[in-house]
């Protein structure tokens, strides 16, 4: 399994010389399978690198998962090339929403005045799938939804491939359970024993006072939840807007502080939009 990250800021894309080391795309990860599939998680700026990859890679096929609906997660992708390209086949997964309304979702952005080129004009083949099961497979990977808390709702995921396990928990309040929402000690116990664990990291523990109840957890949280489920490395995730480069290394230089006085050997990094980790 091939992780990589086009991108991980929060909320808005950002650009600029602050944000040269950790990227200002919004979310989208890829997974490359053992066998050879690409799974995409959401569908931030990041996917119009991952699609002109793909294209120049002459890759036809790969699979959607959403982890919620918010605009920050969606507003790539109507710049995703493979959808304008003739022969691509590209699957997308009912989650963590009906697939009536992940149709009508994508088709809405793509309608005018929103988008110039209609959503019927895409010349990829989009086939949706059944409604999110309790857990699926995309070839050799097994997914394991989980309720995310979140305002709106949404859906982390658990993918597993030969033993070697990634959690991706963006957009994940730990410290407020909101509707459909799960306590964190249902996180930890999701997440225990991951190899790599991305989670919201939106907030400062100061910042989190004044924004409670957003749906984004504090760093702090966010590592001690990695700490308590036992992970081998922890990724902070869904950087914050305004957060430059200099005080992100400045929040894992205090992460990696925290790890040494519990003694523990966990791997703290902040997500970078070109962060690729490999489990074999």
């Amino acid at each position: 399994m091939l992780i990589r990250c086009w991108g991980s800021r929060g909320s808005i894309p950002v650009s600029g010389k602050e944000y040269l080391k950790y990227g200002g795309d919004t979310t989208c990860l890829e997974i490359r399978t053992e066998d050879d599939r690409t799974i995409i998680v959401d569908a931030g700026t990041g996917i119009r690198r991952l699609g002109k990859i793909l294209v120049e890679e002459d890759r036809r096929s790969c699979d959607l998962i959403f982890t919620h609906a918010h605009w920050d997660h969606l507003m790539g992708f109507p710049f995703f090339r493979p959808l304008y390209s003739e022969g691509s086949e590209i699957r997308i997964h009912g989650c963590p929403v009906a697939l009536d309304f992940v149709h009508t979702m994508l088709t809405r952005i793509m309608s005018p005045p929103n988008f110039p080129v209609s959503y019927a004009d895409v010349r990829a083949s989009i086939q949706y799938t059944t409604v999110c099961p309790e857990n699926f497979e995309i070839g050799s990977v097994s997914v394991f939804p989980i309720p995310l808390s979140h305002p709106n709702g949404g859906n982390g995921y658990k993918f597993v491939e030969k033993g070697r396990t990634f959690v991706f928990l963006t957009d994940n309040e730990l410290e407020f359970m909101h509707p459909g929402g799960l306590s964190a000690a249902q996180y930890r116990d999701f997440s225990a024993g991951a190899d790599v664990l991305f989670h919201d990291a939106e907030y400062t523990e100061a910042e989190y006072r004044r924004y409670r109840q957003w749906g984004h957890s504090a760093y702090t949280s966010a590592l001690d939840l990695a700490l308590d489920s036992g992970v081998g490395r922890f990724g902070l995730y869904h950087l914050n807007q305004d957060r430059e480069d200099a005080e992100v290394d400045r929040i894992v230089e205090h992460c990696r502080e925290t790890v040494k006085k519990r003694n523990s050997l966990l791997e703290c990094f902040a997500v970078a939009g070109d962060t690729a980790i490999e489990l074999a």
